[in-house]
């Protein structure tokens, strides 16, 4: 399949704004700016008006939970997991955690996000949503080590890699998913650190999300989670670490000296009240910080251009400097961080012989005027709404609005009914 974008303004890889056409043959983007004489396009998209970016990364998400969106809201972390969430999500059959991720998925790909990162329970469903909607996915079964099923979701995580890992055209690949220290001790979180060696596969965990699991950890270890995740081997395995919000100095030494990948989700943090993660100073650390939408974002909220407009604003209040994180700097912890995070060394950037991973824009109406900057006004002025089409491996998964790949209509209506049944006294 050959597409030609013609007319288009895309953010290239130097951060800067111009008007090319964009050649896709196949998974992959063959030129930028003039193209070949010799390329005969099957597809066209009239890209006048349009703004073009690399697609999307939500660097950590439970994307089965969009099914219990607004469900129970305002709560504190530990109350809404143990009184709200574990609960209704012990009554979850297959074809809730399906219809649930494809919900999620359409959602995604509608506000121009072309890769993820999920760790959920039964993930054969989500993959089998990843490969027939043709999104990308870093995708680990979420293990509870203090469940009486630990031992058996660890399994679970092996035949995951067994069966999914390079599925779908490469498009998914897998990770292990220990949820977090205050769930898998330090005995258990061997276990996972042997599996994912023997895999060769890295590890999706969450880590110091609030200043009660550091307390914990501190007072039943005397190590903070990062310090203790050292000392059990976790982060020799290579880690993509969500939250990170309560971290010292120390912690972001050790960080760095393991290269973990950080997924950082402002809107979760503040939702749940749980605090500021230090972005500035791990960037300024040289830690590769991603962005989150999580399960707790509205579940789930997944348009990345909220978390990339907080993550913006959020720390230049925090840090009273508004340089902290510019408009630049976001829109890359959405992009090409989000790559890194998920290890796609050819995901991320507009450039010839990376993957055809592209969301575009219509700048058009008054959030679009007038138009100094598109990079300030993509993250600080549009919305999801504003995405028209997506190209995911080269593949147009969105065409003006429309899902090519997913059934709107029938993801809503399943939706609703598997939300019925779960919430039935």
């Amino acid at each position: 399949m050959k597409t030609l974008i013609k007319n288009v303004t895309a953010i290239l890889a130097d951060g800067k704004a111009k008007a090319v056409n964009i050649a896709v043959e196949g998974d992959k983007i063959k030129a930028i700016g003039e193209v070949p004489a010799d390329f005969s396009a099957d597809m066209t998209i009239d890209g006048k008006g349009k703004l073009a970016i690399p697609g999307f990364v939500n660097a950590h998400t439970h994307v089965s939970m969009t099914l219990l969106r607004s469900y129970a809201d305002d709560m504190r972390l530990m109350d809404w997991l143990e009184n709200k969430i574990w609960p209704i999500e012990a009554k979850m059959k297959k074809e809730d955690i399906y219809w649930g991720a494809m919900l999620g998925i359409a959602e995604m790909i509608k506000s121009g996000t072309t890769a993820f990162a999920d760790m959920y329970g039964d993930m054969e469903m989500v993959a089998k949503a990843v490969e027939e909607s043709g999104m990308r996915a870093a995708l680990s079964r979420g293990i509870i080590g203090t469940a009486p099923n630990g031992a058996q979701a660890l399994e679970e995580n092996c035949q995951l890699f067994e069966n999914w890992n390079g599925a779908a055209d490469g498009r998914i690949t897998v990770m292990f998913g220990p949820h977090a220290p205050y769930t898998c001790p330090p005995e258990f979180l061997r276990k996972v650190v042997e599996k994912a060696q023997h895999y060769k596969a890295e590890i999706h965990i969450h880590l110091a999300e609030t200043a009660t699991e550091v307390k914990d950890c501190l007072k039943q270890y005397q190590k903070t989670p990062i310090a203790l995740m050292e000392e059990v081997g976790v982060l020799d395995c290579g880690v993509l670490a969500a939250h990170c919000v309560h971290v010292n100095d120390a912690d972001i030494k050790i960080m760095k000296a393991h290269n973990i990948r950080v997924a950082h989700n402002p809107c979760s943090n503040m939702k749940l009240a749980s605090g500021i993660a230090p972005v500035p100073k791990m960037l300024k650390e040289g830690l590769c910080v991603a962005l989150g939408t999580d399960g707790a974002s509205s579940n789930n909220n997944l348009d990345m251009l909220e978390e990339i407009n907080l993550s913006a604003l959020l720390h230049k209040v925090d840090t009273l400097d508004p340089l902290a994180v510019p408009a630049a700097q976001a829109l890359a912890l959405g992009t090409e961080n989000g790559a890194k995070a998920l290890n796609y060394a050819d995901v991320g950037v507009l450039a010839v012989g990376k993957k055809a991973d592209i969301t575009l824009f219509k700048m058009e109406g008054p959030r679009w005027t007038p138009s100094y900057d598109l990079t300030s006004l993509l993250v600080y002025s549009a919305n999801g709404s504003m995405v028209s089409d997506v190209l995911i491996d080269g593949r147009i998964v969105l065409d003006n609005g429309r899902l090519t790949t997913i059934d709107e209509e029938r993801v809503i209506y399943e939706t609703k009914k598997c939300a019925e049944r779960l919430t039935k006294n």
